[in-house]
């Protein structure tokens, strides 16, 4: 069963001027919450998504692009991908499960 992902995105902007890297994060969140067909949740540490794996994949290459248009010298980007065939899943519903 082919469906939808869940995936969880870190995007670290480095060789910044301040140690504070709020502001690439909420760049980074723009491209996510501009992203209508995607599901996300903001988290303290990354941000989960749920969509096509293709679309993760792009949106992932878009926000990975952000901090250098922003002047960030490097970037580290981190992917986690949960990618269940067997049965449908959501964010809400791995939560639940353990809950």
């Amino acid at each position: 069963m082919k469906g939808t992902v869940i995936a969880e995105i870190h995007i670290v902007p480095l060789g910044t001027a301040s140690a504070s890297l709020s502001r690439y994060v909420s760049a980074c969140l723009d491209v996510v919450r501009g992203a209508k067909d995607v599901s996300y949740q903001i988290t303290p540490m990354g941000t989960v998504v749920q969509a096509p794996l293709e679309r993760v994949f792009e949106l992932v290459r878009k926000m990975h692009e952000v901090p250098f248009a922003m002047g960030a010298q490097r970037v580290s980007t981190s992917i986690s991908i949960d990618d269940r065939r067997d049965k449908a899943q959501t964010m809400e519903s791995k939560v639940k499960a353990v809950s």
